[in-house]
């Protein structure tokens, strides 16, 4: 679900006729409208591709293998993945990638990408192959698309979020957290990577996107489905005395990266994105 940092006032105007979980409908009918889709980057941000392969060691390779010895490819999730190109990204390095969309229009749009065959999905290691892509219509906080893919809950060795926490109004954000509790594999195998995005906006202006301070993912995700207070500049109220949620994810990496998309840059090229990486406490 990817957004831009221009241009976008009738999409926010658009947008504001949808209040709380009625947000994907707004979404949807952006999609079905078809006619003005400025978030679309048209390729994977560099900075997942780099992630990938500097942050092996950490986030793990696509294959695995049971308490059997038998290999498994690891299972990668985009929610809110827009066009697929992320998707497609994690399936070329090897992952059985899925990519969830509200929208039907959204997902004939992933099918469509998925055919282009771009140089960027090209397979990184032919050792370990390409992974099966999925595309899925359903509500990332509904279990209905699970059910649909077979995939149980906390069944995610991956999941990537860039422009889908800032996409969301600030008051789902606690619903955000915890959906990720749920959908993540338990420690060390379950890593979600979030490129913070937009870091630089003023949070007082409204989105989306929304402004996306790395404060706000710590205070979200070290206390998932918790209320967090915003002060009067829209910052975050981060008390550094309150202990984390024992249900909650902690933050194992957090790095400015080498490449992003250009929206995520200032002046002169200066990044103002940074990338994440996250495990479930227990």
């Amino acid at each position: 679900m990817t957004t831009p940092t221009s241009g976008t006032q009738g999409i926010q105007a658009h947008l504001a006729k949808y209040q709380g979980d009625s947000y994907v409908d707004g979404w949807a009918s952006l999609w079905d409208k078809g006619d003005d889709l400025p978030w679309d980057r048209g390729f994977p941000n560099p900075a997942l591709e780099d992630a990938l392969v500097q942050r092996a060691g950490t986030i793990g390779g696509p294959l695995a293998q049971d308490a059997q010895g038998q290999s498994y490819r690891r299972k990668a999730l985009v929610p809110g993945c827009g066009r697929g190109v992320d998707v497609l990204l994690l399936a070329s390095f090897g992952y059985d990638a899925y990519g969830l969309e509200y929208s039907a229009a959204a997902i004939e749009a992933c099918k469509k990408e998925e055919k282009e065959n771009h140089s960027w999905y090209r397979v990184r290691d032919q050792t370990v192959g390409k992974g099966k892509v999925t595309f899925v219509q359903g509500d990332f906080f509904d279990d209905a698309w699970l059910k649909t893919i077979g995939v149980p809950r906390n069944g995610f060795d991956v999941i990537y979020d860039y422009t889908f926490f800032c996409a969301l109004t600030p008051d789902l954000r606690p619903k955000w957290a915890l959906r990720h509790t749920e959908l993540l594999a338990p420690s060390p195998a379950g890593n979600l990577i979030c490129l913070e995005f937009p870091r630089h906006k003023d949070p007082l202006a409204g989105g989306p996107p929304y402004a996306s301070p790395s404060e706000a993912y710590v205070e979200h995700l070290s206390h998932p489905g918790e209320k967090i207070s915003y002060n009067a500049k829209g910052l975050v109220n981060a008390d550094p005395l309150r202990e984390p949620s024992k249900a909650g994810l902690e933050r194992v990496a957090h790095w400015q990266p080498e490449r992003t998309h250009t929206v995520g840059q200032g002046e002169n090229g200066v990044i103002h994105d940074r990338v994440s990486i996250w495990r479930r406490r227990d």
